[in-house]
Parts: structure tokens; sequence; C-alpha cells
């Protein structure tokens, strides 16, 4: 056996994997879909059964950072308080690596990353020979059909429960759509404000529904000023105020979950770092991807077991105690993708790089220089960007006329 397998026992010890087929995000959808009546799913998070269904999804909402920044969010503090007795878990874990594109497929499709194929932000197509970005910017001779082949739970349902995407114009015909969350009417709306709205009049005007609601705004402000920020407790004020409107205004028998596609940590400027100035980081490396706290490196076709093993140890020599640095076999067997089909294995880089702490790892042989101004990051497999919260939102009744409704 190569030097580098035993690597993880000379390491810091590695964290689970993440809950898949338990309680994961890629329970999310399906155990809706079961709780509104449909038996080809599993309820493997024993949600009640409702007649609709509003799936909260809110980007980079870690459970640690909802738990530390409560304050900021009293009626989801409330709910967390209130929501203690029920049967489904509170906490979930996202897909590996915990970055949006992974985990975004996972709860539309509830297929592992090792079965649909979206490895990261941005990966290899061996096809191409190329670096390819699976999120907003994808590379024309990807087709996301293709590219992500597991059916969707939207695509499943069909005719059967009438399905809708709320979320912002821009997403309606994006690949990352195609690929993730294919199969529902997609309704458009630019504002928080105006998706809780067009999400609550959908659901009035359906006796039944699985709706998806994305919110973007948390995640944008933890980028671009970090989790410590004012922006970044302002939007969960944002986020707050607009759950408990979305409570007051959907019909009685809706059940709201909240849940996230990742957490965050912030990563000090000093602690990004620019690993392609160091000669040894790079050594036989073609190919660099991934996100700057998840990175696939890839190696050049001619690269013999020595070249990985020194890299190996280069990289835990300069950050092992930093980071966990691994080999393509040993996060499968880690079972971070869950099961991996040949197709997604070729996607996977030789030798990743996990962070463990509060740093963040860059190519600017590759990426422009300002990508290092992001504070708040995600990625790896520590609790702070994996576990995420699920929330059960109690629909507030309603007064009219003088009767509570």
């Amino acid at each position: 056996m190569p030097e580098t397998q035993s690597a993880p026992t000379r390491q810091h010890e590695l964290p689970a994997a993440p809950a898949y087929g338990v309680s994961s995000v890629g329970e999310i959808f399906t155990s809706a879909a079961a709780a509104l009546g449909d038996g080809r799913f599993h309820n493997a998070l024993r949600l009640p059964a409702a007649k609709r269904v509003c799936v909260v999804l809110v980007d980079g909402l870690g459970k640690a950072l909802l738990k530390q920044r409560s304050g900021h969010a009293p009626f989801l503090r409330s709910v967390m308080a209130a929501d203690s007795a029920g049967e489904h878990p509170r906490t979930l874990h996202a897909a590996f690596p915990s970055t949006t594109a992974t985990s975004l497929t996972s709860l539309g499709t509830g297929a592992v990353p090792g079965a649909h194929g979206m490895l990261g932000y941005d990966v290899l197509d061996p096809r191409q020979d190329k670096v390819v970005n699976l999120l907003g910017n994808w590379d024309p001779g990807v087709d996301p059909l293709s590219w992500q082949p597991c059916p969707t739970v939207f695509e499943q349902l069909d005719s059967h429960i009438p399905t809708a995407t709320v979320s912002l114009p821009k997403f309606e015909h994006s690949p990352m759509t195609r690929a993730a969350l294919r199969g529902s009417k997609f309704l458009g709306a630019t504002s928080p404000q105006a998706r809780v709205q067009l999400a609550a009049e959908t659901l009035a005007a359906n006796p039944t529904m699985l709706m998806y609601l994305y919110w973007s705004e948390l995640d944008k402000a933890g980028h671009a000023r970090g989790t410590d920020s004012p922006e970044w407790e302002h939007q969960l004020e944002e986020l707050d105020a607009g759950m408990k409107r979305l409570a007051a205004t959907v019909p009685p028998d809706t059940l709201i979950l909240l849940s996230a596609d990742h957490g965050m940590v912030d990563v000090p400027r000093s602690a990004r770092i620019d690993f392609s100035a160091f000669p040894e980081l790079v050594a036989g490396v073609r190919h660099t991807a991934g996100e700057p706290r998840m990175v696939h490196l890839y190696l050049e076709p001619d690269a013999g077991a020595d070249v990985r093993a020194e890299l190996v140890a280069a990289w835990l020599d300069r950050f092992g105690k930093k980071a966990w640095v691994l080999t393509r076999e040993q996060v499968i067997d880690a079972g971070y993708f869950g099961d991996v089909s040949p197709e997604a294995e070729a996607r996977i880089g030789d030798v990743l790089v996990l962070a463990r702490e509060s740093i963040a790892f860059y190519d600017l042989r590759r990426v422009r220089p300002q990508a290092m101004e992001v504070v708040g990051q995600h990625g790896s497999i520590t609790k702070a960007e994996r576990e995420v919260p699920l929330l059960r939102i109690p629909t507030t009744p309603r007064v009219v006329k003088g009767k509570r409704r």
C-alpha cells in the first residue's frame, strides 16, 4: 500500500462522513414528498403529513451561526425553543464539499454527490481536460442534463403533486437550475419581500404543493463582509422578519421547513494563502479546482505514486496542523461523497486539501487576486461548515373579521 494511504493516521482525526440517507440535505425534498402522500419516497426526516410543504433554503446559514446570533433573529429563536419536542432531526449535514452547487443538487435529487457528480464550485471535466464551473459560469461544452443525470424530485413528482421554485429571476434558465432543480414551475422575484409574497400567494392558490423558496442574501453578506459584520447581522434580521411574515400569510395547513446548504467560517486576510507560491505544493499538478477550503489537485497523467506521495508529504509538512490532506481513494473510502460512480470518480482530485482551521487556499495562477478578498468561506467538512438547521416553522393563526383562522 502506498505511503499516502496511511496519511490520516498521522493527521488530526477525520470527521465522520455526512449522514447521507438519514439526516442530510438530500433527505429534505424526498421526505417532504412522502409527507405530501407520495408513497414512492421515504420520509427519512419523519416529517408530519401535510397538504403543502414550503422548503426555505437559506444560503450560508450554518446551525452554529444561527445559534450564536439568535439575538438578531427573535422569531427563529422562538421557533427553535418551541420545536424541541417534535420527531424530526434539528441538525442536518450539508453534502460534501459544503458548497452550494453540491448541496443544492443533493437537495434537488435526493442523491449523494458521488451519484449526481456535482463535486464542487469547479472541478475537472476529464473529457475536455479543463476545469469547469458548476455554479454561475458554466462552460459551453458541459451539458447540465448529461453532467448531472439523476432525476430531480420535481421531475419524479411531475403530475402527481404540483411543484414550484421561487427564486431570483436570473436563475430561471441557468445551467445550475437545469442540473439540480429542473422540473418545477419557476417563479421569479428579485427582493426577499417579493419572494415571500409570491410564495404565500402561490401556496394559497394550490390545494397541494411542494415549493422551494431560495434565500440568497445572507450568503452574499457573509462572503463580502464576514459573519461578524453588521451587514450579515442585518441580513439575518431580514430573514427573521421574512419568515415571520411567511408564517403569517401562508395557508394554515402549510408545513414550512427552513434549512441551509452549508455553514460558513470567517477567514482572516493573513490566512488566505496563495499556495501556488510554494513550488513543492504544485509539483506534478496539472489542474487545481474546488473551493479555497476544499481544494482538488489533479496530477499530470504520467505522474506516478511517488509524485503523489511527495505532494501529500509537502502539504502535510507545511499545513498538516491546519488541514487534512487526503488522496482520492481515502476520501472515497471515508464516504464523503457517498457511493461514487465511475464518471464522478474521474472528476475528483488525485489529492484533496480540506481546511481544518480558519484558512483558505488559492491558486493565483488560475483565479484573480480579487478572489482573496472573500471573508466568509465554506467547502470543508468542519462542524461549522457542514451542520445546518432544520426548523419546522408553525403557521400563525390569522384574524379575519374578528375570527381566528
